[in-house]
């Protein structure tokens, strides 16, 4: 597995020979809008352009382009599907969505052929980054930072923002000389940039990484018409609109007293007094705070609900641990979490601390107690906690143990989130009871085809019932959903491989795997020659 810092060497060795570097490095070091403006002010921006009509690269270009670096992506070692935080994320990130494109500010043609898909990376730095064909990245470490669901979504509103005004297609326009897999090189590069403040100096990188970083940062007139799409984005999802001056006064204070590359956003949004100033102008004087779950005035319905505070702060914390390799930092929040006076995020913190250091029955114990302090509502999530703890390797559960895990899996199963249906569908593989729970996980691999972690699951409850060809081609359907299509292939060609007697035991799903993986080699040929 190649890591972001490295792989930027990897596809320079591969593709870019002297006459490609000298491109690279010739290119201008800043992408602005000089000789692409801006409309006037006043003129509408839903009718962006598509197709090239002004933009210079098609709607379908940026989609393959985002393809493959997602590809990558989903490779690296850092990228993460947590289904708890993903759930979370999502009941952010929807809304989001949904107020863009009942707005206007995303076209019809955007919304369906673009991604509009959240990838979140385990680094603990404060970052988040959009990527071309509607792909966006989080880091653990702005969720970490952030104390208040509306601050973490105004951030994705404003980077949501940058892909339906399409400001990525806009700054590749202006260097339309460069190939689709440099661009996407660069882009890998500028990541790795962000997320490791030495890889500029390392010497796999060299100075094509500080290009790349340079020419991925948004120009002022970019960051302001996506502070302001973004803002409508924002409030008309029904968060709070202080949400963004809130962050930005937060971002303010680390730029202040951080110098350290723990706020890699900075770099690449940094602010301004006329950005801030614009943002607490767009507040009514007489705006009251949000205060709980209510998100007010949402473009679908007034009085919706979202993420409460209390929520927000459970799932920072699940991130800090996650973000976290350190056990003496485990250890650290654990003790503090224990403590009489700790808060309901200290707590959880603390529970999945000990659930990290192998401490099965501390875990569970602080998981209990949390259950007792939180708000109705977020019982769930500690249930949720709690169930994770039941089912993590240690010595053997006692029969009460193995009782409140059965229980917590029925509960998490009849809850219909995606956290609760793979917690569940785990829990139903403990106690062997496979069959039942394929069902319920077949269902959702329809729905959701791109799900890779569901496939995974269901891989298991099938090969733990026998059926060896329908669980080799859950396996390649996993990898078609990561676009890793060599590796889908292979697990294809495994299904046919089979025994006779395996395969002619079940025609139906032979005649699948045949058909799928011609489509397999269809997509593969696509993607290698796109190289």
């Amino acid at each position: 597995m190649v890591p972001f810092s490295n792989r930027l060497g990897v596809w320079r060795r591969r593709w870019a020979g002297p006459a490609c570097v000298l491109a690279l490095l010739s290119a201008p070091a800043t992408l602005s809008l000089a000789q692409n403006p801006l409309p006037p002010a006043g003129t509408s921006v839903t009718g962006l352009p598509s197709l090239g009509d002004g933009a210079g690269m098609t709607v379908a270009e940026e989609r393959r382009l985002g393809d493959r670096i997602a590809r990558d992506i989903y490779r690296d070692p850092d990228y993460l599907d947590d289904p708890v935080l993903v759930d979370y994320l999502q009941s952010i990130w929807r809304p989001l969505l949904g107020a863009a494109r009942a707005r206007g500010d995303v076209a019809p043609e955007l919304s369906e052929r673009l991604a509009w898909e959240l990838m979140i990376s385990r680094d603990k730095r404060v970052n988040a980054f959009a990527l071309p064909g509607g792909y966006l990245g989080v880091n653990l470490g702005l969720l970490a930072v952030t104390e208040r669901p509306e601050e973490l979504a105004s951030v994705l509103a404003h980077e949501l923002s940058h892909v339906s005004q399409r400001h990525i297609a806009r700054m590749i326009a202006t260097q339309d000389r460069l190939a689709p897999w440099m661009l996407g090189a660069m882009i890998l590069g500028a990541l790795a940039a962000r997320s490791n403040v030495d890889v500029a100096n390392a010497a796999i990188a060299g100075s094509q990484a500080v290009a790349a970083q340079s020419q991925l940062n948004f120009s002022r007139d970019m960051e302001r018409e996506a502070d302001r799409v973004g803002f409508g984005v924002l409030t008309g999802a029904g968060f709070d609109g202080r949400g963004f001056v809130s962050m930005f006064d937060k971002l303010q204070q680390a730029g202040r007293l951080n110098d350290d590359g723990s706020f890699p956003y900075l770099r690449s949004h940094p602010l301004t007094g006329e950005r801030i100033a614009d943002m607490r102008a767009r507040l009514p004087l007489d705006a009251a705070p949000v205060h709980g779950p209510l998100r007010q005035g949402a473009a679908s319905g007034a009085g919706q609900l979202g993420p409460s505070a209390q929520m927000h702060a459970l799932m920072a914390a699940r991130a800090r641990v996650l973000a976290e390799n350190s056990a003496e930092r485990w250890r650290d929040w654990q003790q503090s979490g224990a403590s009489a006076t700790a808060s309901p995020g200290e707590r959880y913190a603390a529970a999945y601390a000990s659930l990290r250091l192998g401490q099965r029955s501390q875990a569970l114990a602080l998981a209990q107690r949390l259950r007792g302090e939180v708000e109705l509502s977020q019982r769930s999530a500690v249930d949720h906690l709690a169930l994770e703890i039941l089912l993590s390797p240690g010595a053997p559960l006692t029969p009460a143990d193995l009782a409140q895990r059965a229980q917590l899996g029925e509960q998490a199963l009849a809850g219909g989130s995606r956290a609760g249906l793979l917690l569940g569908a785990q829990t139903a593989l403990a106690h062997n009871e496979a069959q039942r729970v394929s069902v319920r996980l077949l269902d959702w691999v329809v729905q959701h085809p791109r799900d890779a972690l569901a496939w995974q699951t269901l891989a298991r409850a099938q090969q733990a019932q026998g059926q060896t060809l329908r669980a080799v081609r859950a396996e390649a359907e996993s990898r078609v959903a990561q676009r890793d299509y060599a590796g889908a292939l292979d697990r294809f060609k495994a299904a046919q491989a089979l025994p006779a007697a395996l395969r002619v035991a079940d025609p139906i799903e032979l005649a699948i795997v045949d058909s799928r993986r011609r489509e397999v080699e269809v997509l593969l040929r696509e993607a290698e020659s796109e190289k």
